[in-house]
């Protein structure tokens, strides 16, 4: 089971969308991660990267 990570919640939540504290206390998780809007893509793994330099090596400059 994965642990919420209730400070980057706070952050969203108070920070991102201006909610005040007992509002954002109110939330479930999943009504305030509604209210956030789709996530973005995941982070790019090793393993894709190791592809795609593979892929478009840099050119050596002289």
């Amino acid at each position: 089971m994965r642990r919420l990570d209730f400070a980057a919640m706070m952050r969203a939540g108070i920070c991102g969308l201006g909610l005040r504290p007992a509002e954002f206390w109110a939330l479930t998780p999943a009504e305030l991660r509604l209210m956030l809007g789709p996530a973005g893509p995941e982070p790019m793994r090793r393993d894709r990267l190791i592809e795609l330099c593979r892929r478009y090596p840099d050119e050596e400059r002289s």
